[in-house]
């Protein structure tokens, strides 16, 4: 009986140091369904590829893409059912909505300071909540101020502007108004709800005038909240400062509801700046080809600090449904696959995915704990990078980007990138809208606007 003891005792410290024991089964098979949208199969298809060359222990991955409009939907009801995705894309503001849905990565994979060093600060900021990582992206966006060439040299601007006071002095001569009042040129596209990417034009004007838009500890909305004992609302100066752009009393009066859909006003060659995310540079280009832009860095409140400079963050993130129960094999005596098997095999797939792989990739298995590393030929997330033309999330790629003329305002704005932590964030936007526009009609003052979007925002929480 000792014998037999001490025999077993060997075995499991074998299998923990990675040896495993002759006669111990551990060839398995994980299915795994990857779920997203926007994405075509063929963006995928070389990486998922070459990571199943490698890993023996998956079946084929198969990838769904899905309509947008109805995807958050779709998600929650397949989950809910329990025949959703075993990996799915979410956007970084769902975090709250799916946090009780996914499955964060295992200790033993991945640290949270190793995530830090891979990734920017603003993924970190959503996805890593009390130590533990629930997410990983493969690109991050951020805004930067497109402008056409054509209209600053014929104002002789040799260059965008660098800060928002500059913008406004811009805006001034850009901006071209005839007798009876209309805009026949705009210098910019700001000020009014209907300007696409609004919200998030006045939210990130709320962060570089000192907002703090929510406090995820407490469960509070605090963009509302006056700076320390003073009366000074920080977001009430940004409202402020967003909605002018939209008032006929203001020198920098340059946009009305009257202007037709932001986008198409650019590319037509009536307004001369817009902001916006890197996935409009190919809108625009395919509208009109022979329109000369370009692509600046984000004004900023003022350059004197670094540290103070702040752009907003729109990215998705891959993450791994937490209870799903796994697929089993067909195949007489395989091994049944657990749910903790199924997780292992995800996340080990998704950090190859998602990190730098020029040392290799070291793949366990679930069942026996033996570990080997496998050399690549390519970085899987570069190829991504390269079939779909997104900024990077990963900090050396970054590096790469940032000479890019058509990504590097947005590499440069994903450094700085910040996010905030809110529930529903459709609804959200509905809110930040109605305080623009209640200040553009004269529904409200600029501080009763900010009070009572707070306090519906505040509701969303509970």
């Amino acid at each position: 009986m000792k014998k037999i003891s001490a025999i077993i005792v060997i075995c499991i410290v074998m299998i923990f140091a990675g040896v495993g024991c002759k006669g111990k089964k551990s060839s398995y098979k994980v299915k795994l369904d990857v779920w997203g949208t926007f994405d075509n199969t063929n963006v995928y298809s070389e990486s998922f590829r070459a990571y199943e060359n490698i890993n023996k222990n998956i079946e084929p991955i198969v990838y769904h893409k899905n309509t947008l409009e109805s995807y958050k939907e779709d998600l929650l009801s397949a989950l809910a059912a329990g025949n959703g995705p075993d990996i799915f894309m979410i956007h970084n503001s769902w975090i709250p909505d799916f946090q009780d849905k996914i499955e964060p990565v295992p200790e033993y994979m991945m640290t949270e300071q190793e995530f830090r060093d891979t990734f920017v600060d603003v993924a970190a900021d959503d996805f890593v909540i009390d130590g533990k990582i629930y997410g990983v992206p493969l690109s991050v966006d951020s805004l930067a101020l497109y402008y056409n060439k054509d209209i600053f040299n014929a104002a002789g601007l040799t260059r965008p502007p660098k800060t928002w006071k500059e913008f406004n002095k811009d805006v001034e001569i850009l901006t071209k108004i005839d007798d009876f009042g209309n805009i026949k040129q705009a210098g910019a596209a700001i000020g009014t709800a209907d300007v696409n990417r609004s919200m998030d034009i006045l939210t990130v004007m709320m962060l570089q005038n000192g907002t703090e838009m929510s406090d995820r500890a407490s469960r509070r909305i605090t963009f509302g909240d006056a700076v320390g004992s003073g009366s000074y609302i920080p977001s009430e100066k940004a409202l402020k400062q967003y909605t002018d752009f939209a008032s006929a009393a203001t020198p920098v009066y340059t946009w009305n509801k009257q202007q037709n859909y932001s986008i198409d006003e650019f590319f037509q060659g009536n307004v001369a700046m817009m902001i916006n995310y890197s996935w409009h540079y190919d809108t625009i280009k395919a509208k009109n080809a022979k329109l000369n832009f370009a692509v600046a860095d984000l004004p900023q409140k003022s350059l004197d600090n670094v540290g103070d400079q702040i752009n907003f963050a729109n990215y998705w993130a891959f993450v791994v449904a937490k209870n799903k129960k796994p697929t089993q094999s067909l195949e007489k005596d395989a091994i049944q696959i657990t749910n903790e098997m199924r997780v292992h095999e995800a996340w080990q797939f998704l950090k190859a995915l998602s990190f730098p792989t020029e040392k290799g990739v070291t793949l366990q298995n679930a069942v026996s704990g033996e570990s080997l590393t496998y050399k690549t030929d390519f970085d899987l997330t570069q190829k991504y990078l390269e079939a779909t033309g997104k900024p990077a999330a990963r900090r050396d790629l970054i590096a790469k980007e940032e000479s890019d003329v058509r990504l590097g305002a947005f590499a440069r704005g994903n450094l700085i990138a910040r996010s905030w932590w809110r529930n529903n964030s459709i609804a959200i936007d509905a809110i930040f809208a109605d305080m623009i526009d209640s200040v553009n009609t004269g529904k409200a003052s600029v501080h009763d606007a900010i009070e009572i979007g707070a306090q519906r925002a505040q509701q969303l929480m509970k």
